[in-house]
């Protein structure tokens, strides 16, 4: 798949796998095959969303409002054909949140044991993008 569509910041669904159906933000692309001899194929780092916010209603307690609001985030290197471009881009026209997701997310950290951390750092950037009600369609379950 060309990368011209998947550029830093697009959000994409992802098609295989234990995410697949799964709405995520591209951090970074390696267009380039022979820069990892591991990967020898175009892939990309994304960050997204295992566990949506479910909705809520005025007679619901603080507490049930901030249970059914929280959000499960995962971060994963995906393969170009494994991935679906969306006409959506994660910033619109806020773009401190994507740069902090893109501070937070690296491939480092993306590795087993760093993993945790990055999620639940990138699980409070959602939850205060969610709050501000930005980006609806990102945060809303992919009925399919």
């Amino acid at each position: 798949m060309s990368s011209k569509f998947i550029k830093p910041g697009r959000l994409v669904i992802l098609l295989n796998g234990k995410y697949a159906g799964r709405k995520a933000v591209v951090i970074k692309t390696f267009d380039d095959a022979t820069a990892s001899k591991s990967r020898p194929y175009g892939h990309c780092l994304v960050a997204g969303i295992d566990k949506y916010p479910r909705s809520i209603v005025r007679s619901m307690s603080r507490k049930t409002i901030l249970k059914r609001t929280a959000i499960r985030s995962f971060v994963k290197v995906v393969n170009y054909n494994h991935i679906m471009p969306t006409r959506y881009n994660f910033e619109g026209r806020d773009e401190s949140a994507f740069t902090g997701l893109k501070n937070t997310v690296t491939v480092e950290s993306s590795q087993v044991a760093k993993r945790a951390h990055t999620r639940l750092a990138v699980k409070k950037i959602f939850e205060a993008k969610h709050k501000a009600g930005k980006s609806k369609w990102f945060f809303s379950k992919l009925r399919f």
